[in-house]
């Protein structure tokens, strides 16, 4: 079979869990050049350069000076932390979800507990010196690098990858912090949505932002944090208590379960539980996903493209669900969005010649 036909191949019968990881299973693993925090890779693109990974900053660990040479979303799982600049201070709680926009450096980030967080980043980060000069560059390469030494075998990120076998990782894995229980309460409890205003406009405390529904899917509730209208990303949190109609991906999509059990696919009965993160690679189809168990399903995710739904396979079309949606649903209900740029920041780094 050749690549191109692999590209797409709409009789592709994943095993279930291809696009899948528990994180609880991974190591924490550290990076050459980078002593501030540690990670479990999740996956790492060598095409477009964007990765996923969970990072940990232990009690009084400090990052400084990240500059984000493209995009960066996060979102606070455990522990407590300060991000500082010379003109504000904001605490960073779990549940906490914040962008960071190409270039913006971020000056000064600690730990006042062991903190854990998602982290996907859309391109290379580096970490700078006190004069703006580069001292570690981190791309998707170097993630790619620490997982093969580990023995970790990523997530796919294409149809065609899917296809490959996977193996398990064999070396003993260590927990996240919120293992064991659920934790959409992260994101699921109500707070007034002042509460939710921070220092800095890179953060949201998902707690205050509403609930939307679209009355098409009455059973599945979603916050929407983020809409990007040049690159029609999308970012929400999303609690699953329908059945989703069947539908294609035309982007990827990746998500981590909070609470409950996500059925998909060729998935065991139980589904997949709190700590398991997946990517969806673009042309994905669900004909079902579902929630597999009695508490609410609730989970991170990022669209990164549009879906289109129909009333099972060969059938047409029946509505597509892009950016558009999202900024709709956002507005009626009162969500205020996370803004996609931040031209007004003290903390955007304006490069000059040196000595210029």
């Amino acid at each position: 079979m050749s690549e191109g036909s692999l590209a797409f191949n709409p009789d592709f019968d994943p095993d279930g869990n291809e696009g899948g990881v528990d994180t609880n299973l991974l190591p924490w693993l550290t990076l050459s050049g980078v002593t501030a925090f540690s990670i479990k890779p999740l996956r790492a693109s060598m095409e477009s350069g964007m990765f996923s990974i969970i990072i940990r900053l232990e009690q009084g660990a400090s990052l400084q000076r990240l500059l984000c040479l493209s995009g960066m979303d996060m979102l606070v799982l455990s522990g407590a932390l300060t991000y500082s600049d010379s003109s504000a201070e904001t605490t960073l709680e779990p549940g906490v979800w914040g962008y960071l926009a190409a270039n913006t450096c971020m000056e000064h980030l600690q730990a006042s507990e062991d903190a854990e967080l998602l982290v996907n980043c859309y391109g290379a980060f580096a970490l700078l010196t006190a004069d703006n000069r580069v001292q570690r560059l981190v791309t998707s390469a170097d993630i790619r690098q620490v997982a093969l030494q580990a023995g970790i075998d990523m997530v796919p990120n294409t149809l065609a990858e899917c296809m490959s076998p996977r193996s398990s990782y064999e070396g003993e894995g260590t927990p996240l912090a919120i293992a064991g229980a659920n934790s959409g309460h992260l994101i699921n409890g109500v707070m007034d949505a002042s509460a939710g205003d921070f220092q800095h406009p890179y953060f949201v405390d998902c707690r205050s932002v509403p609930w939307v529904v679209n009355p098409d899917l009455p059973d599945i509730g979603l916050k929407v944090l983020r809409v990007s209208q040049e690159t029609g990303f999308i970012s929400v949190m999303v609690r699953h208590n329908g059945v989703a109609a069947p539908h294609n991906h035309l982007g990827g999509a990746d998500f981590l379960v909070l609470e409950g059990a996500l059925g998909v696919r060729a998935g065991p009965p139980e589904g997949y539980g709190p700590g398991t993160w997946f990517y969806e690679p673009a042309g994905a189809r669900h004909d079902a996903t579902q929630r597999v168990s009695e508490e609410d399903l609730i989970y991170t995710a990022n669209i990164y493209g549009p879906l289109t739904f129909d009333s099972g396979v060969g059938t047409p079309v029946v509505a597509v669900v892009s950016w558009i949606e999202y900024v709709a649903l956002a507005e009626a209900g009162g969500a205020k969005l996370v803004p996609n740029t931040f031209s007004n920041d003290a903390s955007l780094l304006a490069w000059a010649p040196v000595g210029g």
